[in-house]
C-alpha cells in the first residue's frame, strides 16, 4: 500500500486513533512540521516518509492499514 499526498493531508489535517504507538508518534511529529510549513513540498516529503514507513512495517500495520485506505 502507498499513501497518497491527499491520504497523508487528510492524516495530518484529522485526528484518528491508530493502534501502533510508533506510528501515532510519527504522525504528531509530522503534523507538526505540517503546522509549521503547510506546502506542497512538506506534503510530498511527508508522504514519503509515511510510505517508507508502512512500507518497513506492514506486517504490524494491518489495523492501522485499514484506516488509512478508507481516506
Amino acid at each position: 500500500m502507498k499513501v497518497t499526498p491527499q491520504q497523508a493531508e487528510k492524516l495530518l489535517k484529522g485526528n484518528y486513533t491508530f493502534s501502533l504507538w510508533s506510528f501515532s508518534m510519527l504522525l504528531t511529529r509530522l503534523k507538526s512540521v505540517y503546522a509549521k510549513d503547510p506546502t506542497s513540498t512538506t506534503v510530498q516529503n511527508v508522504t514519503k516518509e509515511l510510505n517508507t514507513f508502512i512500507e518497513k512495517f506492514s506486517k504490524v500495520m494491518a489495523a492501522d492499514y485499514a484506516i488509512i485506505a478508507k481516506l
